[in-house]
């Protein structure tokens, strides 16, 4: 059984999606399915200011408000998969991503994307999985 996830903090879809969905397995085991984030501060729904580093560090602020909804956090992360606008903003990108993960990351895929939402450098989506309590 999968159920929508919609919470406050993160920004709202621009589009027909959900922020996450969270996928009830056997055994009290539950996988949650983010959307991709960017940048965007929830509050005023634009692209923080400054590099691909601030947005990277947005994403991440993005992405573990959605993962609080369901009572995870960026920890629980299993796999994510990075579009970057330009290639060339990978170091900076990956100097903030790392120091998000910097225990056991998760697997991670990074593409070069012709063109992101709102003009966006980066964007992450994510995979987590977590216990019921």
């Amino acid at each position: 059984m999968k159920s929508p996830l919609q919470v406050p903090d993160a920004p709202a879809a621009i589009g027909p999606y959900s922020q996450a969905q969270v996928v009830r397995l056997h055994g009290g085991n539950r996988m949650v399915f983010t959307s991709g984030q960017v940048g965007l501060d929830p509050q005023r729904g634009e692209l923080v200011a400054g590099d691909v580093a601030a947005q990277t560090e947005q994403v991440l602020r993005n992405l573990s408000a959605v993962l609080r909804g369901a009572g995870l956090t960026l920890e629980d992360i299993v796999k994510t998969t990075v579009y970057l606008a330009d290639m060339n903003d990978f170091q900076a990108m990956n100097e903030v991503y790392s120091r998000a993960f910097s225990g056991a990351p998760p697997a991670r895929s990074t593409i070069a994307a012709a063109g992101l939402p709102r003009g966006a450098r980066v964007e992450i989506d994510a995979i987590a999985m977590g216990h019921d309590l």
